[in-house]
């Protein structure tokens, strides 16, 4: 056993690429991969992570990827039984990193249906999840070849990479399980003091006085936050902030000097600008500016991504070529007809649901998510293999399947309430699929390296789709009873953002003159260079999130760029950060799903404990936070037990 491991190892870490590649397991060896052990710890992972990302989304407004913390939890489930495998480890990870990808979908796009005060149910959001996410597995099949196998060392997929190396690490005999449980347990404690007992804010909010009066600066104090910054690195982290303090520092101030001698109100507000504080000003003027970008941004994306398209149709009809006997165990995909079938019968219940006004609508709405669907699931394959998951831009891209479908809606006389509640079924749909498919091309890339059969982790993906959607729908509507969506508490920045242009488009009122100048501002960003999805992110969102999430980039930034590191170092010390920004994620988001459980159920822990009001305690506990994540990172400890491989290329 001992040799056959080393030879693994061996292929493993041989630094080549596509058909050349040699795996962990070989395509020559038949292990134990799709188990029911494996499925039921990757079902039970998929509602986890799916519940907390719901959570992440509407808090925060962003998603991170589960896959590492699945596939480490997975390694330590495994250790209850004998013989647990790598590839059983793999279909963990696989079904249990679903649950986010779906979750993020839901969660960005459905709670807009919430904000119009209708009474949906949970089998409705349950429906459209489902569809969403089984139509995003099956669109993405198809690119498996070309994505994952044939541009092996051009896509690195970077957290499908890392999953594969922590995966074969924990199997020969690295930690990792301590690391991670360790920095869960400080993030869900410090969630449970400031959301739980209530024991202090979550916000530090600094207003500004005198010339830049209408701005504000600040932080929440989110260990989530902090740990995603460094998984998203300085450049992606700094892009951001730029975008927070151009409409902080530069156009709130602007905004209110000059529109504060105004006597009435203007645009939507209801009052006088001199009447408004700085988060009226966000609401009514700077988050419009805010979607301009974000929907240019997406533009961009698309427009840089047509010569992907192309090559992903041209992908798409080679991967059938060879009967399935004549196929490699490690190329075996879901059969064709399968594939076929599965979406044909998805689009035509898509077409026949009870949201839509007309079956016409319906069909129309159905060909809609099959042709936005397929172009968008194409481009965020690809995207993930460069920027990872937690960067996809799936909002973006709904966004621009979004305003077609409300445009042809309003057109065709589809309008008023049920035109927009259609036009956010179809945007929800589309978001879903595209954010299921970025996921589990990372999974596939796993699955590529460690030498998984890709038609069980198809299979699997797909149950845990299944399974986690049947827990989005009491999430969401937990979460509007407890915080009510759209409050501060609860901001769910995308869905209002969903909502405002579905409404807008059907009404007419957009505020088009706000929108066209943040599309103004992205395509200014692109043309210095810039990454402008990050950037208008961070000009539609608060300032405070983009604060924290710089202060995570920034110790990611001194551990990439510290000289003194050798290359080996520096792969520990990243290893280590991951961990512990995992850990800090998955803990703040499980944290806070529980907390908000507590609330719901009755127990007045919010209660339990007299709290302050002084958000300097905040950031004086939140500095512990920050010191003990540099603390880990910096120090040399458990690193000679950490294992550095070289998988990407």
């Amino acid at each position: 056993m001992e040799n056959k491991e080393t030879k693994r190892a061996a292929n493993f870490s041989a630094n080549v690429s596509g058909d050349e590649y040699q795996p962990y397991v070989p395509a020559t060896e038949n292990i134990k991969e799709f188990t029911v052990r494996a499925i039921v710890i990757g079902c039970v992972l998929a509602c986890l992570f799916g519940a907390a990302n719901a959570y992440l989304a509407m808090k925060i407004g962003m998603t991170i990827c589960a896959s590492i913390p699945a596939a480490v939890i997975g390694m330590a489930a495994l250790k209850c039984f004998k013989n647990g495998t790598v590839l059983e480890n793999n279909i963990i990870q696989t079904v249990g990193s679903s649950g986010e990808a779906l979750a993020a979908g839901v969660a960005f796009t459905l709670p807009a249906l919430l904000l119009m005060n209708l009474d949906i149910k949970i089998v409705t959001i349950f429906a459209i999840s489902a569809l969403g996410g089984l139509l995003g597995c099956l669109l993405m099949v198809p690119l498996r070849k070309f994505l994952i196998k044939d541009e092996h060392g051009k896509l690195p997929y970077p957290e499908g990479t890392a999953c594969a190396e922590v995966v074969v690490a924990g199997k020969e005999g690295g930690t990792t399980s301590k690391m991670l449980f360790k920095s869960l347990g400080i993030g869900a404690g410090f969630k449970f003091l400031t959301n739980g007992l209530c024991i202090f804010p979550e916000e530090l909010d600094v207003p500004f006085k005198g010339l830049l009066k209408g701005g504000s600066v600040g932080l929440d104090v989110y260990p989530s936050l902090l740990g995603a910054g460094f998984l998203v690195g300085p450049r992606i982290a700094a892009m951001s902030l730029a975008g927070s303090v151009i409409g902080w520092f530069v156009i709130l101030p602007t905004i209110y000097f000059i529109g504060q001698y105004a006597p009435e109100a203007i645009g939507l507000a209801d009052l006088p600008i001199s009447q408004l504080d700085h988060w009226d000003l966000w609401t009514y003027y700077l988050k419009y500016i805010g979607i301009g970008s974000v929907v240019m941004g997406g533009f961009i994306s698309l427009f840089k991504a047509a010569p992907i398209i192309y090559k992903s149709f041209k992908g798409t009809f080679a991967a059938y070529k060879l009967k399935e006997s004549e196929v490699k165990r490690t190329d075996r995909n879901i059969a064709k007809n399968v594939l076929v079938i599965g979406i044909i019968v998805i689009l035509a219940i898509i077409a026949f649901l009870p949201v839509f006004p007309s079956v016409l609508a319906g069909s129309i709405g159905a060909i809609l998510v099959l042709i936005f669907g397929f172009i968008f699931v194409a481009v965020s394959a690809h995207l993930v293999g460069y920027v990872g998951s937690s960067s996809n831009p799936i909002v973006a891209m709904a966004i621009g399947g979004l305003l077609v479908t409300a445009i042809l809606f309003r057109t065709m006389g589809f309008n008023g309430t049920s035109g927009t509640i259609a036009t956010v079924v179809v945007g929800s749909i589309i978001c879903i699929a595209i954010g299921v498919s970025g996921d589990m091309a990372q999974d596939l890339k796993t699955g590529f390296l460690l030498g998984a059969t890709p038609k069980k982790q198809q299979y699997g993906q797909m149950i845990g789709v299944l399974t986690s959607a049947l827990v989005m729908g009491g999430v969401i509507i937990m979460l509007n009873n407890v915080y009510t969506i759209g409050s501060k508490d609860l901001a769910a920045p995308h869905a209002t953002m969903i909502k405002s242009l579905a409404e807008g488009v059907m009404s007419g009122n957009l505020p088009w003159s706000l929108i066209l100048i943040g599309m103004g501002i992205a395509v200014a960003v692109w043309l210095m260079g810039g990454s402008v999805l990050p950037f208008s992110v961070g000009l539609y969102l608060p300032i405070h999130l983009s604060v924290t999430m710089m202060i995570g980039g920034a110790i990611r930034g001194i551990v990439d760029s510290k000289k003194s590191y050798s290359e080996g170092t520096r792969a520990k010390k990243i290893e280590k950060g991951t961990m512990y920004a995992s850990g800090y994620i998955a803990g703040d988001a499980l944290m806070g799903v529980l907390a908000t459980f507590l609330i719901y159920i009755g127990t007045g822990v919010d209660t339990w404990i007299s709290g302050t009001d002084n958000a300097w305690v905040s950031f004086a506990f939140f500095l512990l936070v920050i010191g003990y994540f540099c603390y880990e990172i910096f120090s040399n400890r458990d690193e000679d037990k950490l294992e550095g491989r070289d998988l990407m290329m």
